[in-house]
């Protein structure tokens, strides 16, 4: 029996109530839809011109040729004399190879408008992996007693990864596996010294002398 599905649901058309998700949707919506006048000069040779202003009141603008010959051409609609005129001009070589120009002036414009977009987003992206990472960096250096709950679940979770890589380093080097190029660069030779083995009441544990990554040994 074939699943049923629901498709695709429809999206409702009314203001988007957060400021930031606006400012987001217009500024991709605006790149798409200069980019369709764009298409639409190119493959109709149709003179468009476009004004948008953002939530922020700042005007925006598109024009094939351009947006002031568009505009007074729209108008100086209105004057029958001026339009027999203009219909009667055949255009010239010249002419065509001006618009196959600007043509092209205007899908790189589009292109590197849609490329400025995607490096936005990438760098939003950027910046919460950075923070994420200043995160961690506080949590390592903070005394415990002034860290919450959340934060002491956090360095939990970092430092039972750091002890997995400890061990792993250790068991391999006790094989006789050499180090990556990565740990010989931290670790310079004075500090990577032979193992020893440290026991404490609960574990018996193997680890790098030298390296207690800043915990106390109760942890092991």
């Amino acid at each position: 029996m074939e699943k049923k599905t629901q498709g695709r649901k429809k999206i409702a058309m009314e203001k988007i109530t957060r400021k930031d998700r606006r400012e987001i949707t217009f500024s991709k919506r605006k790149t798409g839809l200069f980019k369709k006048a764009s298409e639409l000069s190119t493959l109709c040779g149709a003179e468009t011109a476009i004004v948008v202003f953002s939530p922020a009141n700042k005007p925006f603008s598109f024009g094939h040729p351009s947006v002031d010959s568009v505009s007074d051409q729209f108008l100086a609609s209105n004057s029958p004399s001026e339009v027999g005129e203009s219909s009667t001009i055949e255009p010239s070589f010249g002419d065509y190879y001006r618009s196959a120009n600007i043509n092209e002036f205007n899908r790189q414009v589009t292109e590197a408008m849609i490329q400025l977009e995607e490096e936005e987003e990438q760098g939003k992206k950027l910046t919460e992996i950075e923070k994420v990472e200043f995160r961690d960096r506080f949590l390592w250096n903070s005394p415990l007693e002034d860290l919450q709950y959340h934060e002491l679940e956090q360095l939990k979770v970092s430092m039972e990864e750091l002890k997995t890589k400890v061990y792993k380093e250790g068991e391999e080097r006790q094989n006789g596996v050499p180090p990556p190029l990565s740990f010989m660069a931290v670790n310079p030779p004075a500090m990577v010294n032979p193992l020893r083995s440290q026991t404490n009441q609960n574990n018996n544990h193997t680890i790098l002398n030298g390296f207690n990554y800043g915990l106390d040994h109760s942890y092991y």
